[in-house]
C-alpha cells in the first residue's frame, strides 16, 4: 500500500490569499518601471483620488495630502505582495504606507514624507501622462 503525504499548514493558505488591497500611482502601475510587481496582484480598477498631489521625483513620483486629484490603479494582494513592496519602498525610507478609502473598499498607499520643495508638481496627476505636465 502507498500513502502520500502532504504538508499543510493553514497559515500558508492566510499569508498568500488575496486579502487586502493597494492603490498605487506611479512606477508600480501598468506598463510602468516597476509594474512587474504587481505581476501577481488582480487589478481591481482605476481611481482618480481626490485631496492628493502627485510630485515627480525623477525615476518615480511622491503622492501627499494636498489640492488636487492622483489617478492610481487599485489592486488586491497577499500579503506576501505587501511584504515585498513594504522591502521595496522601505530602502529609500521616503514613504510611510496609510489606510484609504477608495471605491473597491479599504486600500493601502504609500506617502511621501520628506520635504518637496523644490520639487516639480504634476499638475495633472498622472504620472503615465507626466510629459509637459510638470510645474
Amino acid at each position: 500500500m502507498c500513502f502520500i503525504s502532504f504538508s499543510f499548514n493553514p497559515c500558508d493558505f492566510y499569508y498568500t490569499k488575496p486579502n487586502m488591497r493597494i492603490i498605487v500611482y506611479g512606477s508600480l502601475r501598468r506598463k510602468q518601471g516597476n509594474s512587474h510587481w504587481m505581476t501577481n496582484a488582480q487589478w481591481l480598477g482605476d481611481h482618480e483620488l481626490e485631496g492628493y498631489a502627485l510630485y515627480n521625483l525623477g525615476h518615480y513620483p511622491a503622492a501627499v495630502p494636498g489640492d488636487g486629484k492622483v489617478y492610481c490603479e487599485v489592486y488586491r494582494i497577499t500579503s506576501s505582495i505587501m511584504a515585498e513592496l513594504d522591502e521595496l519602498k522601505s530602502n529609500t525610507k521616503d514613504y510611510k504606507r496609510e489606510l484609504i478609502s477608495t471605491p473597491y473598499g479599504s486600500a493601502w498607499i504609500y506617502l511621501y514624507i520628506r520635504s518637496l520643495e523644490g520639487v516639480p508638481r504634476i499638475e495633472g496627476g498622472d504620472w503615465v501622462k507626466r510629459a509637459g505636465d510638470v510645474k
